[in-house]
């Protein structure tokens, strides 16, 4: 029997390829030509297909039915036509008293398995937490991340934004929620949480993992600190840090910025090879401790 692929087994050249598919720069059909050139000394082209494609069902960090937590969908009001946005919301089972809140924003292709997880490591971490799905006025993620970005692509962004931002508010009027509720999104959820930054004066944090940046002029709006989490070989969202930094500064804006050598974008993402354990641990113990700082 083959040894399965590792990491170090794949060229970089593959990952950005995979980049380029996971944001729909090129087709499915494209992004499976261009791996056969990478498909040599054993590795077939469906070896390497299966190898980059997300695993939901291996890698749960947190189960669906931890008996620490009381985890379960609701839907709140969408200010987009009189909808409703579902949601995963998560807090602990026994809470001493009211917590602090935390939006989790998922990439671009909707509610999957694993932001459902991070919403609930959230939670056990002594927050409330509500997991949006920009996907619920068109049925919802769909159940494939390929199917989800087609759904996510046929939205408005600034729509999208709108909803997440009815998702503060929703969280913030809970009884359960102390009134202090920061962001935490990954790729398309890290501009979103950038945006939230910029258009919700009364944020209390935001972490964007990896998010593209506002404008110039937008940044005076911000008022929430912010922790920014950058992979060092995503040049694709890296090119626009050296402008935003340069405006955080001139405004006076409270911020820490984390580059994470030698990782891709997406090295959060526990289902896929681009996943880094060190960095993504690393992260994710910044990220708990900056809302444990502003939030409790």
């Amino acid at each position: 029997m083959k040894d399965p692929l590792r990491k170090e087994d794949i060229d970089q050249e593959v990952f950005d390829l995979y980049d380029d598919y996971a944001h729909n720069k090129i087709e499915r059909r494209q992004f499976i030509e261009k791996l056969s050139l990478y498909a040599i000394g054993g590795i077939t082209i469906s070896s390497l297909m299966s190898y980059m494609m997300p695993n939901y069902v291996d890698t749960q960090i947190v189960k669906q039915d931890d008996p620490r937590l009381i985890s379960d969908y609701l839907n709140y009001e969408s200010p987009n036509g009189g909808g409703t946005i579902k949601a995963l919301f998560s807090k602990p089972k026994d809470p001493k008293a009211k917590m602090p809140g935390v939006i989790v924003v998922h990439e671009n292709r909707g509610l999957n398995p694993y932001i459902e997880d991070v919403g609930r490591r959230v939670a056990l971490e002594g927050f409330v937490s509500l997991a949006p799905d920009a996907l619920s006025p068109l049925g919802g993620y769909p159940g494939n991340d390929d199917d989800g970005r087609a759904l996510q692509k046929q939205r408005d962004r600034s729509e999208m934004l709108t909803d997440f931002i009815a998702a503060y508010d929703y969280l913030i009027s809970r009884d359960d929620c102390n009134g202090k509720v920061g962001v935490v999104g990954f790729c398309f959820g890290g501009w979103i949480s950038n945006m939230m930054a910029v258009k919700i004066p009364t944020l209390s944090a935001a972490v964007p993992y990896y998010g593209g940046q506002p404008s110039t002029e937008d940044v005076p709006n911000i008022k929430a600190p912010l922790m920014l989490q950058y992979a060092g070989l995503d040049s694709r969202v890296n090119e626009g840090w050296p402008t935003y930094e340069a405006a955080l500064k001139e405004n006076n804006k409270t911020f820490v910025a984390h580059f994470y050598p030698e990782v891709n974008h997406g090295f959060h993402n526990n289902t896929t090879p681009r996943y880094d354990e060190a960095a993504a641990l690393l992260s994710w113990d910044r990220t708990i401790a900056f809302f444990n700082q502003y939030l409790k």
